[in-house]
């Protein structure tokens, strides 16, 4: 192999590293699931959840290493788009609440008494940035 290669194979897995040791940081460190299992009353299923973050992790590698391309129904689809959406929402809540992201943000912008416009600049910002996403780069 050329040096190159050798290069690009090393930068590959230390990224690799570092984002994995990340989000392993994030999920445990911050509490995510217990705390996202406490906010849908399913404590008694945290292993399942625990298990669905990884088998999930695991999938997404591959699929990003892979390029699949699944002819599923878009009726399926809306299915799936959804229960991800949900599962992203309520992520994002738990993640917050554990950090107490917007009162925080608030006060560094010195919006205190502005919170439901800083969330629905963050709710805003989000849908047209999916909506941008899929639009530009899904039909192209």
């Amino acid at each position: 192999m050329t040096i190159k290669i050798m290069i690009v194979i090393f930068i590959g897995f230390a990224g690799g590293l570092g984002v994995g040791s990340g989000f392993v940081a994030f999920l445990t460190v911050l509490g995510i699931i217990p705390r996202l299992t406490q906010l849908s009353k399913t404590m008694k299923k945290i292993q399942e959840y625990e298990w669905a973050v990884v088998f999930g992790a695991i999938m997404g590698t591959f699929a990003s290493l892979w390029d699949p391309a699944f002819t599923l129904s878009p009726f399926l689809l809306i299915i799936i788009g959804l229960a991800d959406g949900v599962f992203i929402g309520m992520l994002a809540a738990a993640l917050t609440e554990v950090l107490n992201v917007f009162p925080i943000l608030a006060k560094r912008l010195r919006i205190d008494d502005r919170i439901v416009v800083l969330l629905m600049a963050i709710v805003l910002g989000k849908i047209c940035g999916s909506l941008f996403q899929w639009i530009y780069f899904i039909d192209h």
